[in-house]
């Protein structure tokens, strides 16, 4: 449907015909300003021409005059209403990317993959399912870095994930930094619902803030965290090609009372199956769209009447313009 963002333009409409009807016309100038030997060919250029042009040009005035105030009007295409997702969460990942992560006792597709390459597989679906979402990564061993900022650009998430390198960010494990850095990127925004998601396979053991102290100022910033595990007692490949059983630093009480502290929950993960599960359950605790709003495209319209009275104010100069005959103009 056509409608006008300033309807109220409208108005001015019948303005020509109170200005013709109340404001009196200029008195004629008295006397000759110029003496021409030619007069009497200008008194019949005069009088031929304006009878020639005088009804169609009034005519073609208005034309304008009424094209001008519809343009002016801002006239615009309403299209079919379109319903639009209203994103309910600011979400991070923080994902270890220490020298840990580099141990290959994981399988996917059959096939044994250290630790990091699951975590691409497993939660690049999840981030792949989060539409409306923003999100951001964040990849941290000695040292927490932004990877990504916030966005709704999922495939540059994704692509960042897939780019991570084991000891990118050092061999150690900064659980407290990565907390801060994610806890200040989501602060900085309007949103209610933040939400950081935190993986690793390891405890603390470097870092400027302690992960409980991170996780207390979570809370008060409105942050939620869900921790997840990884690792554990599980069989890793000695270079004899021997499934041998080694423990792990994973410090699942720290993870657990931080997930506490801000109102997340702590998962663990032996194997693929159970990470993507988690990432599952997260789907269902994080729901990625919250409301609805609908939305009609609009299209601009005032250039068609704008250009049409451009065309005939054009046209209506040139029935001014006299043409000669001989030695007359008509």
């Amino acid at each position: 449907m056509i409608s006008f963002a300033w309807p109220w333009v409208l108005a001015v409409l019948p303005l020509p015909l109170f200005v013709q009807r109340f404001v009196r016309a200029a008195p004629p100038l008295e006397g000759a300003a110029l003496q021409l030997r030619f007069l009497h060919d200008v008194q019949g250029l005069e009088s031929t021409a304006l009878s020639r042009v005088k009804r169609p040009a009034y005519l073609l005035a208005w034309a304008v005059w009424i094209l001008l105030v519809l343009a002016a009007a801002q006239p615009q295409w309403l299209g079919e209403p379109v319903r639009l997702p209203v994103a309910g969460r600011d979400l991070m990942l923080a994902v270890d990317v220490s020298g840990s992560m580099e141990q290959d006792d994981y399988r996917l597709n059959g096939r044994p993959v250290n630790r990091l390459n699951v975590v691409k597989a497993v939660a690049g679906r999840f981030v792949e399912r989060r539409d409306g979402d923003r999100l951001g990564l964040i990849l941290f061993g000695t040292r927490a870095y932004l990877q990504t900022p916030l966005t709704y650009d999922r495939a540059t998430v994704r692509s960042m994930l897939d780019e991570a390198v084991i000891g990118l960010a050092g061999r150690d494990t900064a659980i407290g930094d990565a907390i801060a850095v994610a806890v200040k990127r989501l602060k900085e925004q309007a949103q209610d619902d933040r939400v950081l998601i935190l993986l690793t396979d390891g405890a603390n053991t470097v870092g400027n803030i302690a992960p409980l102290d991170a996780a207390r100022v979570a809370a008060l910033a409105g942050v939620r965290i869900y921790t997840i595990g990884i690792g554990g007692a599980v069989g890793v490949r000695t270079p004899f090609g021997i499934l041998a059983q080694v423990g792990s630093d994973l410090d699942p009480a720290t993870l657990r009372a931080i997930a506490a502290e801000t109102g997340g929950r702590y998962f663990e993960a032996t194997d693929t199956e159970q990470l993507a599960q988690i990432y599952v359950e997260l789907d269902r605790l994080e729901p990625s769209v919250r409301d609805s709003r609908s939305l009609r495209p609009m299209h601009a319209l005032f250039m068609w009447p704008a250009g049409g009275a451009l065309l005939i104010s054009v046209g209506l100069g040139l029935l001014h313009v006299p043409r000669r005959t001989g030695d007359r103009y008509v």
